[in-house]
């Protein structure tokens, strides 16, 4: 590295463009064996600035949604579940609910595979430098109430109401006090309908009313949430009892007879 290009890259880095300073050396190098125009080179090196910059906001946002590094599109299992319709998904992944303001619900029991699916929307969706929220249902509510106690509350419905891409996982996992009923209203209400939002549930949609204390908001909220929804109904066994070692034990068994 000669004393130039030394001076060059600690100018650059005090400017805040270590993309360019990463790479300088290497451009340099291809300027050089190429001939490369002015023009040329200064494209180069803006390039590796523009790249190195998306490639911090998308970590960013996947820590941000607490994205599962294990939980994306490339790594779920479509063979083991024949009723998962692989297309649909496909088509969602490419987040233009989103841009609609359209919902997804995947609904099934246990194991079925609507948590990874939901987390990988969430993958698809931070790759395309959009924001992301994601929480437990319940474990969402728990906090809300506790910022509603330290007279927070705004402060922390702020970002879920202006998130690209709400997920609430286990929805619906047991009933809700007034008190939350009230919270998720505020939040629906105010995403509706630009906004999108993925739920994860095990029950099926026509129980869903009964987990509110009060039927009018209810069919309000549910109006606000259904009406522009993809429905996903997932179908057959947990996909983790089929790798526990007693189901395998039982697989080898039957193999051998």
């Amino acid at each position: 590295m000669s004393t130039n290009s030394a001076q060059l890259i600690t100018q650059l880095k005090s400017l805040k463009l270590s993309g360019m300073a990463d790479t300088l050396d290497l451009r340099l190098m291809e300027a050089q064996n190429n001939s490369l125009s002015f023009s040329e080179f200064l494209s180069m090196v803006i390039t590796d600035e523009l790249q190195t910059r998306s490639n911090r906001k998308l970590q960013r946002l996947l820590s941000h949604a607490h994205a599962d590094p294990s939980k994306t599109l490339e790594t779920f299992d479509f063979s083991f579940n024949p009723s998962i319709n692989a297309t649909v998904i496909r088509e969602l992944s490419t987040c233009r609910f989103i841009e609609k303001g359209e919902n997804i619900f995947f609904l099934g029991p246990t194991g079925t595979g609507k948590t990874h699916l939901a987390k990988a929307m969430a993958h698809m969706a931070c790759r395309k430098h959009l924001n992301v929220e994601y929480f437990n249902f319940q474990e969402l509510f728990r906090l809300l109430s506790q910022a509603d106690l330290v007279n927070s509350l705004d402060k922390k419905l702020r970002p879920l109401i202006r998130t690209d891409l709400l997920i609430l996982d286990d929805f619906a996992f047991k009933k809700l006090d007034q008190q939350s009923a009230e919270y998720l209203y505020a939040i629906v209400d105010a995403r509706y309908p630009l906004k999108s939002t993925i739920l994860t549930s095990n029950r099926a949609i026509t129980d869903w009313h009964a987990i509110f204390p009060d039927p009018v908001m209810a069919n309000a909220l549910m109006d606000r949430l259904a009406h522009n929804a993809h429905q996903i109904s997932i179908k057959g066994e947990s996909y983790r009892k089929k790798l526990s070692p007693k189901s395998q034990n039982v697989d080898s068994k039957k193999s051998v007879k």
